[in-house]
């Protein structure tokens, strides 16, 4: 019996030890924050100097025009030319709203290559409507040249 009341009293103190130490373990440590400020790296690129609504909007719009060039692209895949065409001129072509915006920067150079790109886009749209897989694709690579070459040249 007196072995049993040993034993017992052991494991409760292995428990109340095991308990005090999740606590312990449980319990966050201070830690000194540090505050990393964001570095700026010159890359190259030209600023547009964009306040943050038109970096918001700017986005937005780069965002827009890369969900269309995944729908075209899956369309193609899909042999689908109608409906790729559709896409490339109500979404990427040089609708009204789009040269505003392109113009509305301040920056020549962006206005330039923001055009070129809508009007190629144009230009793809009349392609996937000949249906020929080799030529859309060619037309794609050729969309896609211009924003290649506009991210290389411009931050927000």
């Amino acid at each position: 019996m007196k072995k049993i009341i040993i034993v017992i009293i052991c494991f409760s103190f292995l428990g109340v030890n095991s308990c005090k130490d999740q606590v312990e373990k449980g319990t966050p440590k201070k830690v000194d924050s540090v505050i990393v400020e964001p570095t700026i790296i010159d890359d190259g690129r030209v600023s547009l100097n964009l306040n943050a609504m038109q970096k918001n909007h700017q986005l937005s719009n780069m965002r827009s025009h890369l969900e269309a060039v995944q729908e075209i692209t899956i369309l193609l895949s899909q042999d689908n030319y109608d409906r790729a065409s559709e896409v490339a001129y109500t979404k990427l072509g040089s609708t009204t709203e789009m040269k505003l915006m392109c113009a509305s920067f301040g920056d020549k150079g962006f206005e330039h290559l923001g055009l070129e790109f809508h009007k190629s886009a144009d230009e793809m749209s009349e392609v996937f409507k000949k249906r020929n897989k080799d030529n859309s694709l060619t037309a794609l690579s050729n969309t896609l040249n211009y924003c290649v070459q506009c991210h290389a040249t411009y931050k927000q």
